[in-house]
């Protein structure tokens, strides 16, 4: 991995092998970032664990075996527990071109991702937003703080 900060922009290479949440919470605990928007990310990635929040607030997963295309990524970062919390939505591709989305759980990098975040809210410290779980539901809310 490897990244570059201009002023409030992030960028962002991952290299093989590695793991898509695991990389941009490492860079966000580097700089200190608190909040930040993922606003764009393509690549190539393996074995992406995707899916959906249903009704009932519980994650329906399905994973896409095999290298996809990555065609978009996006989301934000927020802190949870103190920790960087990435909550991520891909769109990918395989190698007959149908396409797939939805929330990203996990995915490694085959070839490479590009990534740009977009620091909000300045440093760590300055609890621009966080997550906080919800009792009964997999999802973990966004919340804005004071």
């Amino acid at each position: 991995m490897d990244y570059r900060r201009s002023n409030e922009n992030v960028f962002v290479r991952l290299d093989p092998g590695e793991e898509m949440h695991e990389s941009l919470r490492e860079v966000a605990r580097a700089e200190g970032i608190g909040a930040a928007a993922v606003t764009s990310g393509i690549g190539r990635v393996e074995n992406a664990l995707i899916g959906h929040l249903d009704a009932q607030g519980s994650y329906q997963q399905k994973m896409l075996i095999g290298p996809v295309e990555l065609l978009s990524v996006q989301g934000n970062i927020a802190s949870l527990k103190g920790e960087p919390f990435t909550h991520l939505h891909v769109v990918v591709s395989d190698d007959e071109h149908v396409v797939h989305g939805g929330h990203l759980f996990e995915a490694r990098v085959t070839v490479t991702a590009e990534i740009h975040m977009r620091v909000l809210g300045g440093r760590v410290t300055d609890r621009f937003m966080s997550r906080c779980e919800i009792i009964g539901s997999d999802f973990v809310e966004l919340k804005f703080d004071d």
